[in-house]
């Protein structure tokens, strides 16, 4: 016979859960909040008020508490970005807050409550405003032991991290080139290549992100701005037998990875900081089977099954303290918006910028 200790905690836990399903939770919402707005690219942004968002079916009303500024998040400022939304629109990819409203269906009412890190709608608003707006389905409850700071950062380099490593495993690649390779991604994908006992080849730019990745414990770290770079990108690709690279770089990067790759080698573009075009020598995709392809996490996110998504997803939240944790540079609050970006593009190594949006 149960105790009556547990059948109380058995009734008090069904009457949660019928008071989250049928009535809701009455949670003071404000009818308007700040919001960061571009109105032009490449121009500062501008702090406005807006009607706060109503979840739509399937959808989840998020109070936002941080949002980190991405690479990719400097791009879409640049109108640069895939899909870039209309003008003018609120920037912010990813982020982190409170579930306090859910529209028609079962996950938003379970999520209903928690903490969550979320991914910002296609072609509406973005992360980088007080409330947010989005389908359930894109975000992902936070276990305990999880800050919302590094729950803001969960989705877009701990996943595309996670995703890249997992492609070169099941594709059987013996080793790895990884550009940028001092970056927070670049960082995570070594973190993740130890774990895994993958080599990695790590290029970075300077002599103290060298220092950097060496302390961390990589063992292959080049310097692509020294004359002797691509010889010896093409001997540590032989030696650790790599046929496989990650180009966050693009321009003559690709270029350079697909001549130091073997026969039948294939470079990845996942980013593209130099602003150039990827430059490839067609001989090398005819002769010598090589292959320039792309990696885009929301496209990798719309090929895996949601079973796989939310296994990936609990493994992710299990490493957010080590392996797959991001540096934080600086907590900035939404209102000082143009002087965080500033500040990041000026040293992406130092770690993230967090905007603070409802502190």
């Amino acid at each position: 016979m149960r105790s009556l200790t547990s059948q109380f905690t058995i009734h008090n836990s069904l009457f949660i859960i019928f008071h989250l399903f049928f009535l809701g939770v009455v949670m003071t919402i404000p009818k308007t909040m700040k919001t960061a707005v571009l109105h032009t690219y490449n121009h500062p942004l501008t702090i406005e008020e807006q009607p706060v968002p109503k979840p739509g079916p399937s959808e989840v009303l998020i109070q936002m508490a941080y949002a980190p500024i991405n690479p990719s998040d400097l791009s879409s400022l640049e109108g640069r970005y895939a899909n870039p939304k209309p003008l003018p629109n609120t920037p912010g990819m990813e982020g982190s807050g409170t579930v306090v409203a859910a529209g028609k269906g079962l996950l938003p009412r379970l999520w209903l409550g928690r903490r969550v890190a979320c991914v910002a709608p296609a072609g509406r608003g973005g992360t980088w405003a007080e409330y947010l707006a989005t389908k359930a389905q894109v975000c992902a409850p936070l276990r305990a032991n999880i800050t919302l700071e590094q729950g803001a950062m969960m989705f877009v380099n701990p996943l595309s991290a996670w995703a890249m490593l997992d492609i070169a495993l099941t594709e059987n690649h013996k080793a790895i080139v990884s550009t940028a390779a001092a970056s927070a991604l670049g960082r995570m994908m070594l973190r993740l290549g130890q774990r895994m006992n993958l080599p990695i080849i790590h290029v970075v730019r300077r002599q103290e992100q060298v220092d950097l990745l060496q302390s961390m414990g990589a063992e292959h770290v080049l310097i692509s701005s020294k004359p002797d770079y691509e010889s010896k990108l093409k001997a540590c690709c032989q030696k650790l037998g790599a046929t496989l690279a990650f180009d966050a770089i693009a321009g003559s990067t690709t270029f350079q990875l697909a001549e130091a790759l073997p026969k039948g080698g294939k470079v990845v573009v996942y980013g593209g900081l130099s602003q150039e075009p990827s430059v490839i020598d067609p001989r090398k995709l005819i002769f010598e089977q090589k292959s320039v392809t792309g990696f885009w996490l929301s496209a990798w996110q719309r090929k895996t099954s949601l079973l796989k998504a939310l296994r990936v997803v609990g493994k992710v939240q299990k490493l957010l303290g080590s392996d797959l944790e991001t540096a934080v540079s600086a907590h900035i609050p939404l209102t000082n918006i143009n002087q965080g970006v500033e500040q990041y593009k000026n040293n992406m190594t130092d770690g993230k910028i967090l905007l603070q949006l409802n502190n």
